[in-house]
């Protein structure tokens, strides 16, 4: 894959007069720019749309060496390394994980956010066998009041500044449509089937990390809660059991009280609504329903690209021009399901290749970063 993905981007580059970022194996390219941005700002501004994920418990010479060349946005840190099966990707317990934070903020030029899954239940990355608070699942708040799920949401991230967290991917608002759906009803991560009891835990859930001063990231727009399949691992169509108005309500609610500052799109086919393109790499849903029905001007996060319900039925570099394009602020990779030192700096390639052919402007890239930039700033991540 590495050798592929090398491979093409010399081809690509031979033709076409870029010059060379980092050293050795580490290919980027920045095309001639105008309209204002130079090319060191263009290279800035794409990474600050990138939040990867990597391999190792330390601060080591090769994550470094990413951080300092591709310049991501952000990082996720995973427990589980998928590709290989085995735990003690990038946590152990409190004191490794803060250690690791702190140095991988210390090699960025621009504070980065960190994040991680911490919805609770099965779906949380900082486990109680690590040490951590036990975090009970979506389904189990939703079943009690939101001011106990509120208390829950505070002490998880009291946990989260401790460690050096400042964005945490929850909580879920997906609507339990279908139970049985088993990336989100079977796995207990909605916190109940009527929007309502959705809205006030959402809506507890994440005023306790915006006070507490950790970024919430309302996830999966427009809704996964009805869909009879994983996106993990393959096209996922809600065509027929998308329940439009119940689905959205969450976000419609929470927008209008301006509770949401990021939203994590969904790996779904709707078409009734877009016969060709799932919502991460549509515009009807980002730029029509999200932006302008729905009123967002919070950042716009897209699920993990290496999905099978990506990865599938578009070439990898076209999806993440696609998702720029449809709307998308940043482009999110844990680099967990095919595991490639090389892809965070594929993104960036992809991106910036994007503009070089006059698909992605430089005022796409202009409006997407300077959300990442006022979201960092909101959070005092950067003054």
């Amino acid at each position: 894959m590495r050798i592929f993905i090398v491979l093409l981007l010399v081809l690509f580059l031979a033709g076409a007069g870029y010059f060379f970022l980092g050293g050795g194996r580490e290919i980027l390219f920045v095309p001639d720019v105008s309209e204002g941005m130079s090319q060191e700002e263009l290279a800035v501004r794409v990474g600050q749309m990138i939040v990867v994920g990597f391999r190792g418990t330390e601060a080591d010479l090769v994550v470094g060496r990413m951080i300092r060349e591709v310049r991501p946005g952000g990082v996720i840190l995973m427990d589980y390394d998928a590709p290989t099966r085995s735990f003690r990707r990038n946590i152990v317990d409190a004191d490794q994980v803060a250690k690791l934070i702190g140095d991988l903020q210390s090699r960025s030029e621009v504070s980065l956010f960190v994040a991680v899954d911490a919805e609770g239940g099965l779906v949380n990355r900082l486990k109680p066998k690590y040490g951590f608070l036990n975090i009970p699942s979506a389904a189990a708040m939703g079943r009690g009041t939101s001011e106990a799920t509120r208390d829950i949401a505070a002490g998880l991230v009291d946990q989260l500044i401790t460690l050096g967290f400042n964005m945490n991917f929850a909580p879920v608002v997906d609507v339990n449509v279908d139970p049985s759906s088993p990336a989100i009803g079977a796995l207990g991560r909605s916190f109940s089937g009527d929007a309502a009891i959705v809205i006030a835990h959402a809506r507890a859930f994440s005023a306790a990390h915006r006070e507490g001063g950790v970024i919430p990231v309302l996830k999966h727009f427009p809704g996964h809660g009805s869909a009879g399949a994983d996106s993990h691992l393959g096209l996922v169509d809600v065509t027929s059991t998308y329940e439009e108005d119940r689905e959205l309500a969450p976000y419609r609610t929470l927008i209008d009280e301006n509770g949401v500052d990021v939203i994590m799109t969904a790996h779904v086919m709707h078409r009734g609504r877009d016969a060709d393109y799932p919502a991460t790499l549509s515009k009807v849903f980002l730029q029509d329903i999200l932006r302008d029905q729905l009123g967002f001007k919070g950042v716009v996060i897209s699920d993990d690209m290496q999905m099978a319900a990506i990865t599938d039925q578009f070439g990898f570099s076209e999806a993440v021009v696609r998702a720029v394009i449809a709307g998308n602020d940043i482009i999110l990779s844990a680099n967990n399901i095919v595991y490639d030192d090389m892809m965070p700096y594929a993104i960036k390639a992809a991106i910036l290749q994007g503009v070089d052919v006059g698909k992605i402007s430089i005022a796409r890239i202009r409006e997407a970063s300077n959300r990442v930039y006022a979201l960092k700033r909101r959070y005092g991540i950067i003054e």
